[in-house]
């Protein structure tokens, strides 16, 4: 007695998704659990403050801005318009120091100058001392 099994065809065979599912299912589940937990906040978070100090102990170039036309460039005044001739002959980096509590519109339309585009920008924070 001979035993007949069918023939498999190559065509006939399906691919079995079900393990790139399980698969798919658990990195999700593993994602929600770690993005759902809550994160706390260190008791000593300090933020840092801009305090008064002497422009000569600043970086330089360093361009302080206090509102849209109030700019300073090494502790003197300087117009947004006049901001290109008066970087002319300072190096590629450029300093820049604005208060935490102004707005980030001011902040962005200052990035947005033609001048900083081509520049190296580094902000400027200044820690208060310990009485202020």
């Amino acid at each position: 007695m001979s035993l007949r099994l069918p023939v498999r065809h190559p065509e006939r065979l399906r691919i079995d998704t079900s393990l790139a599912i399980v698969n798919i299912v658990l990195l999700l589940i593993f994602f929600f659990l770690v993005a759902g937990q809550e994160t706390r906040t260190p008791q000593d978070l300090r933020l840092a403050q801009t305090s008064q100090i002497a422009p000569s102990a600043l970086p330089s170039p360093i361009l302080e801005i206090r509102s849209t036309t109030d700019w300073l460039l090494d502790g003197q005044p300087v117009s947004p318009d006049l901001l290109p001739a008066a970087l002319s002959g300072s190096d590629d980096i450029l300093h820049l120091m604005i208060d935490k509590d102004a707005e980030a519109s001011l902040l962005i339309s200052a990035l947005g100058h033609p001048e900083l585009a081509s520049r190296e920008v580094r902000l400027v924070t200044l820690r208060a001392g310990p009485g202020q």
